[in-house]
């Protein structure tokens, strides 16, 4: 019977010789001079020749995709490869191939055969898309996941879209993570009202009973400046009034991006930068009056 020993065996257990061998092609450790077998396969940590990873993870690696929750099945369902080839790399015949054409179809039919896994799988694929629309994170999806899972688990999902409670989970994991993206801006890219998303995330904050963060107005200077495209010495002068403002507490209660727009506008006046309220409201997404309000309370407080 043969026995197995770790790696760091230096001399054979039958006769005690130090004449091991190690054969690449089948894993095997032996003994050069009984012939004794100690290691019948070794464990290969090189790169496969071929992927068997899912389209968005065309890495070599033999541990497979990680588990996500971003993923409908959490990236733990077996998933039958798209090369027609056996274990020794041989073409299947005709007729394996085409047995294996059909198991391929009954092993995607089979992963989404309850109502919940095709909500989650539909949900997920939309969640994807968004991701690269918005530039985020793999952390911020992550925890939008999270969250829809938590909603669907408390029956949120019965009665409304799945976009719109996607959408709404993608705004409460931007604002859990300090993410500037506006509830305007979620709704635009994901093509639903933002009424209704605005209500879907009323509702998620109240069944889930979340805390959000208060959104710093800084973080959206930078957007709304690239946007209106305005000179890095206007961004900056942007920030250092913002930062003014909020020791003074003069943005308590106002709207973030209303007030990163007014301060822009502000330091735009300062710098003699020609920029009218306008194209800085259709850059921060808001209406003229805003800006106009949040810019008449910024200079009387800040420039008295």
């Amino acid at each position: 019977m043969n026995r197995v020993f770790s790696s760091s065996t230096d001399n054979c257990p039958r006769c005690g010789k130090i004449q091991i061998i190690t054969d690449s092609i089948t894993g095997e450790r032996f003994c050069g001079n009984c012939g004794f077998v100690f290691t019948e396969r070794l464990e290969e940590s090189s790169a496969e020749w071929r992927s068997f990873s899912r389209e968005e993870y065309e890495s070599k690696s033999r541990a497979g995709i990680p588990t996500s929750l971003a993923l409908h099945d959490m990236g733990l369902a077996t998933v039958i490869g798209p090369v027609n080839r056996d274990a020794y790399g041989k073409p299947l015949s005709a007729s394996m191939k085409s047995n294996i054409e059909r198991l391929r179809t009954w092993n995607s039919r089979s992963q989404t055969h309850l109502h919940i896994e095709k909500n989650f799988r539909q949900a997920f694929s939309e969640l994807n898309r968004l991701k690269d629309k918005l530039v985020l994170s793999d952390d911020a999806i992550e925890k939008t996941a999270y969250i829809y899972r938590k909603a669907m688990e408390k029956g949120l999902g019965r009665g409304r879209s799945i976009k719109g409670l996607v959408a709404a989970c993608l705004y409460a994991a931007c604002r859990d993570r300090e993410i500037p993206r506006t509830l305007s801006y979620v709704s635009s890219k994901i093509n639903v009202q933002k009424k209704d998303v605005a209500r879907c995330y009323r509702l998620i904050l109240r069944e889930l009973d979340l805390k959000m963060p208060v959104v710093d107005p800084i973080k959206h200077i930078s957007g709304i400046a690239s946007r209106a495209g305005l000179s890095e010495k206007t961004k900056r002068k942007g920030v250092s009034i913002l930062k003014v403002a909020i020791e003074n507490e003069i943005t308590a209660g106002k709207d973030p991006t209303g007030l990163a727009a007014a301060a822009l506008y502000l330091s735009c006046v300062k710098n003699n930068e020609k920029k009218s309220q306008k194209n800085i409201a259709d850059a921060a997404g808001i209406t003229e009056v805003t800006i106009r309000n949040r810019y008449t309370e910024l200079k009387k407080h800040l420039c008295t």
